[in-house]
């Protein structure tokens, strides 16, 4: 309400001194920022106020059941002595969004159409020059992604109607992809614009809504009409981009997700490199608003979201190696904003789109080689988790299901999972969503 009543007063007409352009245009830029830390302000208080509230009714349980000494509770209604909050909240997950269990065992099933009718990010604007191409595999479809003539970036199948020659070999020619084997020439809506040595040919191959936005390349690979709005992944206000990646890995993109959204596993797995020297907690819980799919780590200082329909935006806070500086991000000084990207390639193999944001030592991102830093860093993390991963992956195709017993740290893989079987099921309304 105030940042409201400082925007009117900034653009009233009735204001006794006149401004110019330039200035409003800083005060609202500044009255911007301050809203949107607001924002995540209050993204936080619901969350706590959501826990303060589940505590607030186990405290009237515990009351009730210390009043009513008369109540009957049978041995299976009664939580044991040893029964855990986990558990405990585990069941409310479970009551909150009807779900019996969590299954995820066996070979990888083929992709449910649903999950493709989203907008997925697939390349970094840096990646894709005038003259260049991307090629990558997206629900075990080769697609490959170059510009067009007036600049703006197509996705086409990477397969030549003519003799199914990968488009990728061959080069782009004013705004068109030319097959290296027969010189064959496509636009980015897909249609055959030159068949050299023959007659031309009504022929086009199959391409896909692609757009650009704030240095990513998205597409839409389902059948669905594409939603008119892509999701903003840009970094908080005050951070600046010192490193994207991408990276191919042998892994399916859901277990990659629960790793990624899972932070319990840090100073076990992550030994020699960011959790280097930090203490196990007695107790790791992910904290939410009960309609949600973000929330932030307790007792860690670090906000993480899952954003559908694969990726992972958290921010970090950063203190000496091997100490936890605060037990919220808003405790910290300095921090580290970080967005993975899991793009389903195939069964047993993800793209994944890394970005690296600092909210402090600008001067690092103009030091020579600093991109060759972070992409070894990148690697150290991500070894760590990949043979863990793969593990995983090895036992749930043999059968073994990898989400055998949850616990309270778990909650937003599980959530991920409550998604996903919802977007598979074809729901008309999906979990956490609200």
């Amino acid at each position: 309400m105030i940042l409201h009543d400082k925007v009117v007063d900034v653009l009233n007409p009735l204001a006794r001194e006149y401004k110019s352009i330039g200035t409003v245009k800083k005060e609202l830029a500044g009255l911007q920022e301050e809203l949107s830390k607001a924002h995540q302000q209050v993204h936080i208080s619901e969350a706590r106020v959501s826990t303060a509230l589940d505590k607030l009714a186990h405290m009237e349980e515990l009351v009730n059941d210390r009043l009513l000494p008369g109540r009957v509770v049978t041995e299976l209604d009664k939580p044991s002595s040893s029964t855990t909050a986990s558990a405990v909240e585990l069941d409310r997950e479970k009551t909150n969004t009807g779900a019996k269990s969590l299954n995820v065992s066996g070979p990888v099933p083929p992709y449910s159409p649903h999950l493709k009718n989203f907008w997925y990010p697939v390349a970094f604007t840096a990646d894709l020059k005038h003259d260049t191409m991307v090629p990558i595999e997206c629900f075990e479809q080769p697609w490959v992604i170059f510009r067009g003539e007036d600049g703006k970036p197509g996705c086409v199948r990477n397969t030549c109607a003519h003799r199914a020659c990968p488009l990728d070999l061959g080069t782009v020619n004013e705004g068109r992809i030319q097959c290296p084997y027969h010189g064959w020439e496509y636009s980015t809506d897909g249609e055959c614009k030159k068949m050299p040595s023959t007659k031309l040919l009504k022929v086009k191959i199959k391409s896909l809504p692609c757009l650009e936005q704030e240095g990513m390349i998205w597409i839409w690979p389902g059948d669905e009409p594409p939603a008119p709005i892509l999701p903003s992944l840009q970094p908080p206000s005050g951070f600046l981009i010192h490193a994207e990646l991408v990276m191919d890995l042998p892994v399916e993109h859901g277990l990659l997700l629960d790793n990624l959204l899972d932070l319990a596993h840090a100073p076990f797995t992550h030994t020699s490199t960011f959790a280097k020297g930090w203490s196990v907690p007695s107790l790791v819980k992910f904290l939410t608003p009960t309609s949600g799919l973000q929330g932030y780590w307790d007792p860690y200082p670090i906000d993480m979201e899952f954003k559908p329909p694969c990726i992972v935006l958290s921010t970090i806070g950063i203190s000496k190696p091997g100490k936890l500086e605060g037990k919220s991000t808003q405790q910290c000084a300095t921090h580290l904003h970080q967005l993975h990207v899991c793009l389903p390639s195939s069964k047993n193999k993800t793209r994944l789109l890394y970005r690296m944001s600092l909210d402090f030592a600008p001067i690092l991102k103009n030091l020579p080689f600093m991109e060759h830093l972070w992409r070894h860093f990148a690697e150290q993390v991500l070894n760590e988790d990949l043979r863990l991963v793969l593990g995983q992956q090895e036992r749930m195709l043999n059968g073994a299901n990898i989400w055998n017993l949850p616990v309270a740290y778990d909650k937003l893989g599980v959530r991920y999972r409550l998604w996903r079987n919802a977007v598979d099921r074809g729901d008309d309304k999906l979990p956490f969503s609200g």
